[in-house]
């Protein structure tokens, strides 16, 4: 057994072993050291969780707007406390870059807290509505659902959490807390945050384990009154069809394009579209996952696109001037090596990357890649990569434009960049997506703004960000109270 610290669980306030009593390795995806054991959580687990958030809901949901807000600034403050440990848990279990992303990270998860803690004070409340009975008074009130099952991914394992986790406090709600097992480590610190604060016993209930054994007992239980669940799309079907009749918010995946007619300023338009292929090596759910390039400028976005690529530097992450890490796990370096032998089987042309990093003993590097001349029947085209890609298409007319944007099956944000402010407003309009930017990247957010997938898309159901995430935790309940 490894000599790396060992850690454990958190359920009805209290840090405790797992039923199993065995644990999971966490590793560091750049060199293949094990840095910790985690808790290999049971369904039995994942019971006593629900059990200690269902008492703790009993009388949390009826605390006021204003203790919950005093409750998320401590949290926020406690967050903001461990921020340099938080980020370099970030770089050593998750793999990004400790100056450039992961103290970055962590201090948008403090935010999350303090958004939620300004926002639940005045959005929390329901409306007076008019009757034909003039003996009546109708009003409406936003109530919590109850115990939240919240299932996180590996790609922003602090911030990401923090959104869900923030928003059930925020709301009344009590939760048990699934992380992905590839970033335990990250969660578990972030559970230390939250405990520090002083969140009650039962409110916040953390369940290590695999997805497939801790993950499926909280969608499948009776007792869970709702999921939140940010990843992939296979698994959040996979999710909801065991959720069955449960209240879900899920933000899915994307392949979501970047538009860029000939007259886009491209000193503006490159650089946050080399951030959205790029950063977090490329594993952001709203990655710009291709280009679409008005062809009288193809070649010059191409050129100016390898140049953003090879201005990456690869390398340890904890370590300053490294800008782009080591992916996260084998399962998502194996898929773009997989996309980039399938392109190269249908004639794609690899203008720079498209291959695992030299000089790289151990760790999941890939080389920033941009690729052009892509068949639409490629992986490229078709599947979300989910890596550091860049694959560029040519187009002609806005109607080519707008067929491509709109031809996958996912619909999470979309971009495009052009001068035309009636383009601009048709492309807002007509691009399928929950989400459309106009003259930046794909990565725009803002913490209190909507974020989700089209309906008509496989991306996700629902909406994080200030006041939507709220109303999303929440039941509307109708009062009728007769005045004679």
């Amino acid at each position: 057994m490894s000599k790396a610290e060992s850690y454990q669980m958190y359920i009805d306030g209290k840090w405790v072993e797992s039923e199993s009593r065995e644990y999971r390795e966490s590793v560091n995806p750049a060199t293949g050291e094990v840095i910790a054991l985690t808790p290999d959580g049971t369904r039995g687990d994942v019971q006593k969780a629900i059990q200690a958030a269902k008492k703790a809901s009993e009388w949390y949901r009826y605390t006021s707007v204003f203790e919950r807000s005093e409750l998320l600034l401590k949290v926020m403050h406690a967050v903001q406390e461990a921020q340099e440990e938080l980020a370099e848990t970030l770089s050593r279990e998750q793999g990004k870059p400790y100056y450039t992303e992961a103290l970055g990270e962590a201090s948008a998860a403090a935010s999350q807290f303090e958004e939620c803690a300004e926002q639940c004070k005045w959005l929390l409340n329901g409306e007076a509505l008019p009757t034909r009975d003039k003996n009546k008074v109708v009003y409406t009130k936003l109530t919590p659902k109850g115990v939240l099952g919240i299932i996180t991914p590996w790609n922003y394992p602090v911030n990401i959490p923090s959104e869900y986790l923030a928003a059930a406090l925020a709301t009344g709600n009590t939760v048990v807390w699934n992380p992905a097992s590839s970033t335990t480590l990250c969660a578990i610190k972030l559970m230390e945050c939250l405990d520090k604060a002083g969140v009650p016993a039962g409110v916040i209930n953390l369940v290590t384990g695999r997805g497939s054994v801790v993950g499926d007992e909280i969608a499948m239980s009776n007792d869970i009154n709702g999921i939140g669940f940010t990843g992939s799309t296979e698994v959040g079907k996979t999710i909801a069809s065991k959720a069955t009749a449960k209240s879900m918010l899920l933000e899915l995946g994307g392949n979501g394009p970047s538009i860029i007619f000939e007259d886009a300023k491209l000193d503006l338009a490159i650089p946050p579209i080399a951030s959205a292929c790029f950063d977090n090596a490329g594993q952001i759910c709203c990655a710009t996952e291709r280009i679409l390039v008005q062809r009288s400028i193809y070649k010059e976005v191409c050129d100016r696109m390898v140049a953003a690529a090879e201005a990456y530097v690869l390398g340890d992450p904890m370590v300053k001037g490294v800008t782009m890490g080591s992916m996260n796990n084998q399962s998502t370096f194996q898929k773009n090596i997989e996309h980039a032998e399938d392109g190269r089987r249908r004639g794609v042309k690899f203008l720079t990357g498209g291959k695992p990093a030299e000089g790289f003993e151990r760790g999941f590097y890939f080389q920033p890649t941009v690729v052009c001349d892509v068949p639409l029947d490629s992986l490229y085209n078709l599947d979300e990569t989910f890596g550091p890609c860049a694959p560029i298409f040519p187009f002609d007319t806005e109607e080519e434009a707008l067929h491509l944007a709109n031809c996958d099956q996912w619909g999470l944000v979309k971009s495009v960049f052009t001068q035309n402010i009636s383009r601009a407003h048709t492309f807002a309009e007509k691009l399928e997506s929950g989400v459309v930017v106009v003259n930046d990247g794909n990565c725009y957010l803002e913490y209190h703004l909507p974020f989700g997938g089209s309906g008509s898309k496989w991306s996700g159901v629902g909406r994080l960000g200030g006041k939507y995430a709220l109303q999303c935790m929440c039941d509307i309940k109708t009062i009728c109270i007769d005045i004679r």
